[in-house]
């Protein structure tokens, strides 16, 4: 759209109650010529946006609209899946795309804030972001969103289950590093989802790739010449999640090596092992599953479980 040199407006979902069918943030780009891309609702409420679009590319100033079931148009724009979302619809902002972009490709955090009322409708202002990509209603009058490079998961132990992690978590938005010292396990032909990959000891990763608040780690390779020197950096980092693989007995012998290797009671606590949520995972792929759900949950600050028992707000794929 930007590359032919339409103009275009932007829509964006900033506040949401109960079971909204697109998480905040979602977008739905309309142009001058009359093309769509993206979502605010997965199809309930898209043909009145595209019409709010419409008035703020032939001039309009930026709009807050409700939508949901307490709206008297309920019927004719509301959500049959209950919830009730805001979008701000405004003219897409060169500015903030040409920040998003340097930050992401220079690997920066950035924060956009932008004002929703009055007068200062559709301003923005920046600053340093989070560790992973988010949006938040701040407040009555601001929207924050936070952009962050991909959240990076570095995988210990080049096996089957390795590679069908690789392949889920790309899928979800992660860049994936797998480590082994190895040769015939670390191949591009065994892990050719994985986007880097490490052949030596678990140290030469870490000085490859420092640890922060966005590090995901997981340890897969049943060894404990391995096993530990994958897990201690990680315990004494700002990873956000810390796996390995092993029945609660192989738990419990680690724990007592690393206690006797000057490991903390509350670094050891750290770990989660056995690893992921339980969901009877027997194969590679299944166990892959029950890792990358239990992160994702991590990430969310959820336990997991069925969605059908929760009596919170959920999201609503569309």
């Amino acid at each position: 759209m930007v590359a032919r040199g339409d103009r275009v407006a932007i829509a964006t979902v900033v506040d949401s109650k109960r079971s909204a069918p697109r998480p905040l943030g979602s977008r739905l780009a309309v142009s001058s010529s009359g093309e769509m891309a993206g979502s605010v609702s997965g199809g309930c409420v898209e043909s009145d946006v595209y019409l709010r679009a419409e008035e703020v590319l032939a001039g309009g100033p930026p709009q807050l609209i409700q939508y949901g079931i307490s709206d008297d148009d309920a019927f004719d724009v509301g959500l049959p899946c209950g919830g009730e979302i805001e979008v701000f619809v405004q003219m897409l902002d060169p500015e903030e795309m040409d920040r998003i972009a340097s930050n992401d490709e220079g690997g920066r955090r950035l924060s956009v804030t932008t004002s929703l009322n009055g007068d200062a409708a559709g301003a923005k202002s920046y600053g340093e972001g989070e560790g992973h990509s988010s949006a938040v209603r701040a407040d009555e009058t601001t929207f924050v969103e936070h952009f962050a490079p991909p959240p990076v998961l570095m995988i210990f132990g080049a096996v089957d289950t390795g590679q069908a992690l690789c392949r889920m978590a790309k899928q979800a938005g992660f860049t994936t590093i797998v480590s082994d010292a190895r040769p015939k396990f670390a191949t591009p032909e065994r892990l050719p989802d994985a986007d880097e990959l490490i052949i030596g000891w678990p140290a030469m990763a870490y000085d490859a790739h420092e640890i922060d608040d966005a590090t995901y780690v997981v340890v897969l390779t049943h060894d404990p010449r391995f096993d530990e020197p994958a897990l201690g950096p990680a315990l004494r980092s700002d990873a956000v999640y810390i796996g390995a693989l092993g029945s609660r007995r192989a738990q419990a012998t680690r724990r007592e090596r690393l206690l006797n290797a000057g490991y903390t009671e509350d670094e050891i606590a750290r770990i989660r092992g056995p690893l992921g949520l339980d969901i009877g995972a027997v194969t590679p792929a299944e166990t892959a599953v029950s890792i990358l759900a239990e992160m994702l949950a991590v990430r969310s600050g959820r336990e997991g479980g069925p969605l059908s028992l929760k009596s919170g707000r959920i999201t609503v794929p569309g």
